[in-house]
């Protein structure tokens, strides 16, 4: 009963929305790319900055979260790499294969899980604010620096990590925070305001996002990824959590963020660069269908371990 009651009151909800985006896609073809400046240039920025300035932050919490997300990156990217050389996987389905596990849908999905898993909690929310900020980092460092700076350059590829506001918006969020300073109501008001259109927006366009991609579950690679992405990695982030001895709301929000489905920028990366795209938006659409169920067991674990 209690995995039925997550499933309608956290899952459900959000797969409601991600429904309404592929429709209204379908059917008015809606303008991805001006949706998704929005939400990297203005949603997500101010969601980041009103959750940082209103939660109890710490640079000790920071800290914690920094060091969990290193180690589990480092330890997804050694399985998915001793999988790769087993497999015999050319260049371009490693980097994918690679992609779609290490890049996880920590902002337009799981912002909007955590909002409801945690009842708009502020510690919890700031730590998945703090996570989606970090996966935002390294998509633009790592799938930057791997595949840009090939053709690019490391100078032009830096000038793309700089562009993204939510660093800053991170930065400034903190400062404002530690530093204990009182923002006026009318600067306040409006932030507020688009960090509460943020989570309804990034469903939308998570769903038109999926809507334009197919699935062919016939290759491999998909099913091993996605036993990766959303079985083993929460599994491995448990055994990161106890052993780094993290435990309540901090241990929790960590161990459901870890099992995000895969990130639809993995997807658009492998488009921009015509490395396996068919490939790419098969595992991320298998991923978040999946998800329904898996991110229902991965709640309810979490709830019950710690």
């Amino acid at each position: 009963m209690e995995m039925l009651f997550i499933f309608l009151n956290i899952i459900v909800p959000v797969f409601l929305l991600i429904g309404i985006g592929a429709v209204l896609h379908k059917t008015f073809k809606l303008d991805l790319f001006t949706l998704a400046k929005l939400n990297i240039y203005f949603l997500s920025p101010g969601f980041v900055l009103v959750n940082l300035y209103h939660s109890s932050f710490s640079l000790d919490l920071l800290g914690k979260v920094l060091l969990f997300f290193s180690l589990f990156i480092v330890l997804l990217y050694i399985v998915v790499q001793l999988v790769a050389w087993v497999g015999r996987y050319n260049k371009g389905v490693r980097g994918v294969f690679t992609n779609s596990v290490l890049l996880y849908n920590s902002g337009n999905y799981g912002i909007p899980v955590n909002d409801l898993a945690f009842k708009q909690d502020p510690f919890a929310a700031t730590i998945q604010v703090i996570v989606m900020t970090l996966q935002n980092v390294f998509s633009y460092t790592y799938g930057v620096f791997s595949l840009r700076a090939v053709d690019e350059g490391k100078a032009r590829a830096m000038i793309g990590l700089l562009k993204m506001p939510a660093i800053y918006a991170m930065t400034l969020g903190i400062l404002l925070n530690v530093g204990d300073v009182d923002v006026p109501e009318f600067i306040l008001k409006p932030g507020e305001y688009v960090a509460n259109a943020m989570v309804g927006i990034a469903l939308i366009t998570l769903g038109a996002q999926v809507a334009q991609l197919t699935i062919q579950l016939k290759l491999v690679v998909v099913y091993i990824s996605l036993f990766i992405r959303l079985l083993l990695g929460p599994a491995l982030a448990f055994v990161l959590i106890w052993v780094l001895g993290f435990d309540g709301i901090l241990a929790q929000a960590l161990l459901i963020s870890s099992g995000m489905p895969s990130s639809v920028n993995s997807a658009i990366i492998a488009q921009e660069y015509r490395s396996e795209p068919e490939l790419a938006a098969q595992i991320v659409l298998a991923s978040t269908v999946f998800s329904m169920g898996i991110v229902t067991l991965t709640i309810y674990f979490a709830q019950m371990l710690f």
